[in-house]
């Protein structure tokens, strides 16, 4: 990786990169000389061609924004790294998922067609022409770098021995110190050093946080460095800091893109890895398309209700076997999840008749699946919602609408499978197309449960339990209300409020939700699409 070198080193690099197209713009950062990176390792991390005249390095934060350095695309970057919003001034493309640079069979190459600086550091959102699918974004830091701390810098810039490299190389640092917006480091060793060609590429801790973007460098090692340098040190932008700010600007699009008229099931859960231990408030959402394909959308942590979800994680392929999938709701059925895992998971009633539940779902897959029913009868499940309904503390009682409107619940299902059925309606043709969906809404120490009738009534039955006791009914919404085009509904927290939403996936494709619904009924709708 390659850090911003003194004016005299820089202009030196800038009349030779014109020659070559591999220098990094202005005084920032330039390559990193350590060892290559294994093929297909690190697929997050980017090289920017800004018009053949410079290179930098840059990593994917979201599936369609990279986040790199300014000065990679100001005029003159020994004069500062200040640019403008927008288009870039030079056409700019990203080649990234391609660890060997000649390896065209690998990763994609997509246009950079906006610019969001950041005002107070070396830091820019770069926005592609299209989002990028099958890489891993890098995971944004939950903490401050410390001083001592080994982390690991990443470049496709120069190394101690070639002028323009075809790998991403890598090389050990520890972090020196921490101060505002800049994170200084040093190299381990005679071999790490940031180098032309680096600047905006990441530095990473051990668990693959970004830490840092990398600005300036001493370059002591690089190829084509002064003889006489002797700095193996580095200034980073750093990014603990404006986690909100990079989610804000990320975030702006990802809703906006699908199509949500083929959102075919929506369910909310602590799923991404990142909250698989502390429920931080909002949740993530699961979606299955009409295609059979199947995302998670990650939660935000910024303050913006209109933009609760981070990134969309694509966690299953065109025609996938979740177009098998009839009913779906979130549970909670461990206390205990494997590691490496999230909490919660996945009842899914197939359209075979099979009822399963995956342990833990997450953005790297579905885990654990347990076969809780197979017959013909289970066919007729129309609406299927778990929550905390017992004394266990778990979300794993299930609630069950049946075609023909009865209802029933099972309890306790990570144990019990659906041996314990209590029958709490029979056949109801009001109930039928309803639906149900479970949450925490009116302070009770049980569940509560939503009925959404199909002529647009909608109560909550408050504390709701396996047995069919309740201690409050809520009515949301009245007959022939709006709600009857309501056609997926499930809770969770979106908003980051102190209570949970409702969120609705309405007949015209739109979705909204209703914030901290409780005792009182519904309050704000917030408008998320359409």
């Amino acid at each position: 990786m390659t850090a911003i070198r003194p004016r005299a080193a820089w202009m030196t690099g800038l009349l030779a990169s014109a020659v070559t197209a591999s220098v990094l713009a202005g005084a920032p950062a330039h390559a990193i000389a350590g060892q290559p990176v294994a093929e297909g390792k690190y697929s997050s991390v980017a090289r920017l061609d800004i018009d053949g005249r410079r290179s930098c390095s840059a990593t994917l934060v979201e599936r369609q924004w990279l986040i790199t350095a300014a000065s990679c695309f100001a005029d003159d970057p020994a004069k500062g790294y200040r640019i403008n919003s927008g288009a870039p001034q030079r056409k700019t493309t990203a080649t990234i998922g391609r660890t060997d640079l000649t390896r065209e069979d690998k990763g994609t190459v997509v246009d950079v067609v906006e610019l969001v600086p950041r005002e107070d550091r070396d830091l820019v959102m770069a926005r592609l022409a299209q989002p990028v699918d099958g890489i891993k974004t890098i995971t944004l830091p939950d903490h401050a770098p410390m001083a001592g701390e080994t982390v690991q810098a990443l470049g496709y810039g120069r190394t101690k021995d070639e002028w323009v490299p075809d790998r991403l190389n890598v090389a050990d640092f520890k972090v020196d110190s921490v101060s505002g917006g800049t994170v200084r480091i040093s190299g381990t060793s005679p071999d790490a050093a940031v180098c032309q060609g680096d600047t905006g590429g990441p530095t990473l801790d051990a668990a693959w946080h970004l830490m840092g973007v990398h600005s300036t460098s001493g370059q002591a090692g690089c190829f084509g460095a002064d003889e006489s340098e002797t700095r193996h040190t580095a200034s980073e932008a750093r990014v603990d800091d404006i986690v909100d700010w990079i989610q804000g600007v990320a975030s702006r699009d990802v809703l906006a893109r699908p199509n949500w008229k083929d959102a075919v099931h929506v369910v909310a859960g602590n799923f991404t890895r990142r909250h698989s231990l502390v429920d931080t408030g909002r949740k993530d959402l699961f979606v299955v398309w009409a295609d059979g394909s199947a995302s998670i959308f990650e939660r935000s942590y910024h303050k913006d209700a209109k933009r609760p979800f981070a990134t969309e994680h694509k966690v299953a392929p065109k025609g996938s076997y979740w177009k098998n999938a009839e009913a779906i709701t979130g549970t909670r059925v461990t206390d205990s999840p494997s590691s490496g895992s999230a909490s919660d998971g996945l009842t899914v009633r197939w359209n075979t008749g099979k009822l399963s539940t995956y342990t833990h779902a997450d953005e790297y897959g579905f885990f654990e699946e347990k076969t809780l029913a197979s017959s013909n009868s289970w066919k007729n499940a129309r609406s299927i919602a778990a929550g905390r309904h017992s004394a266990n503390g778990l979300r794993d009682d299930l609630s069950v609408l049946w075609a023909d409107g009865s209802w029933s619940t099972y309890t306790d299902t990570g144990v019990n499978g659906v041996s314990k059925e209590t029958q709490i309606t029979g056949k109801t043709e009001a109930l039928i197309g309803g639906q149900l969906a479970a949450g925490s809404f009116t302070g009770k120490d049980r569940d509560d449960l939503v009925v959404r009738w199909p002529n647009g009534a909608a109560d909550a039955l408050g504390g709701f339990e396996v047995n069919g006791d309740y201690g409050q009914e809520v009515n949301l919404r009245p007959q022939g209300s709006a709600w009857k085009y309501a056609q997926i509904l499930t809770a969770g927290s979106f908003g980051g409020g102190y209570g949970e939403d409702l969120l609705v996936r309405w007949a015209d494709g739109n979705v909204s939700y209703y914030a901290d619904v409780d005792a009182s009924g519904t309050h704000d709708e917030v408008q998320l699409t359409g």
